[in-house]
């Protein structure tokens, strides 16, 4: 497990060093959606194509790990996250969105490197909050499409969030059983911190 986490961290910061942050919102190459295959597809692609969205969800998801209610802190992070959606295809303007959704995920993986346990309240706020701020980013990819796409790009949103945050707070609870396996979910965390660090590096200082 050790060295499955060391590689997966070494992978998520090289492919992130990659991704143009422009394109990581955009699955149709910028385009808006058109049809319902289009908005569907779409909202699948998320958060596979944008590294600081699956590094969130991820985070989101071996935090929520610890709780009982673990599954109702993911939905809420999911509903909230098809709220910012909804914010920003009805026009509300963020400032620094993606700067703040960097940020969002530094604090996520700090959060489990230090591997402290939230009181549920305020894993609730944190996710309400982080899921709020990344559908807001994510809604740049529907802005102006019409109803229909944009109602299978919610399908396809939740679908995806929701079968990759599961599976993975799942699986996050079977290493929590483990002990001698914790360092693992806190090597997760350095690792989604350099994620959302090297995003932030990319937003601060644009590549040329």
């Amino acid at each position: 497990m050790f060295v499955m986490a060391k590689r997966i961290q070494i992978a998520g910061l090289s492919i992130v060093l990659l991704v143009d942050p422009a394109l990581a919102h955009h699955v149709m190459g910028g385009r808006v959606p058109v049809t319902l295959a289009d908005g569907l597809l779409s909202g699948l692609a998320h958060p596979i194509i944008g590294l600081d969205h699956f590094a969130a969800l991820v985070a989101v998801a071996c935090l929520a790990s610890a709780h009982r209610a673990g599954s109702l802190l993911v939905v809420s992070f999911v509903v909230a996250m098809v709220a910012g959606v909804t914010i920003h295809v009805r026009g509300t303007t963020l400032p620094a969105a993606e700067i703040i959704v960097a940020l969002s995920v530094v604090l996520l993986g700090a959060v489990l490197l230090r591997n402290r346990g939230l009181h549920t309240s305020a894993a609730l706020a944190l996710f309400i909050a982080v899921g709020l701020t990344h559908g807001y980013a994510l809604g740049e990819s529907i802005y102006g499409s019409q109803s229909s796409p944009l109602a299978a790009y919610f399908i396809g949103l939740v679908a995806v969030q929701s079968a990759v945050a599961l599976s993975v707070m799942f699986a996050a609870r079977a290493v929590l059983r483990r002990k001698s396996e914790i360092l693992t979910l806190r090597l997760v965390g350095a690792g989604i911190v350099g994620v959302g660090l090297t995003v932030l590096m990319q937003q601060v200082i644009p590549v040329p």
